[in-house]
């Protein structure tokens, strides 16, 4: 019993006897206070991703609206298109007619014109070749046997 090694180990039984039951309270202590916070960050992170998911239904619900109210104005903007392409047409079509019209005017016009600038033509043509026939063949008297007959059927003419 004289060994100091064998006292060294009786102390040290003695010690941990002494000493167990603080001891392994504090750490059971420690230990459950570090499963209460492990539980505690296990929970935030659990509610984190719960709302974690439902920021991305939401998000993934606004981008289908977003979708379908673009495709909205997709198709409105089509039929805008198909309504105002038909207007222009229709416009078109009747700016054509009006040209055309405006273009059937002007040739009628032309027509008239040159009717009368021909009739002028044959009038003083036929003015020219009468005088020319008169002063050719008639003498003084007949030209005066002329002249009467005019100025009496002139009433005859007027009338």
């Amino acid at each position: 019993m004289s060994d100091p090694k064998l006292w060294v180990a009786i102390s040290f039984f003695i010690f941990l006897a002494i000493a167990w039951k603080p001891l392994i309270g504090r750490i059971l202590a420690a230990l459950d206070a570090r499963g209460e916070r492990i539980r505690a960050e296990i929970e935030e992170a659990a509610k984190l991703r719960a709302e974690a998911e439902a920021m991305l239904r939401e998000a993934k619900a606004r981008r289908a609206a977003a979708a379908a109210e673009a495709e909205a104005v997709l198709a409105h903007a089509r039929e805008e298109a198909k309504h105002v392409a038909a207007e222009m047409q229709a416009e078109l079509a009747a700016s054509l007619k009006r040209r055309e019209r405006m273009a059937m005017d002007r040739i009628a016009a032309a027509e008239a014109e040159a009717a009368a600038a021909v009739r002028a033509v044959a009038a003083d043509v036929a003015v020219a070749a009468t005088r020319k026939l008169i002063a050719d063949t008639m003498s003084g008297a007949g030209h005066a046997a002329l002249i009467d007959k005019s100025i009496a059927d002139l009433p005859q003419r007027l009338h």
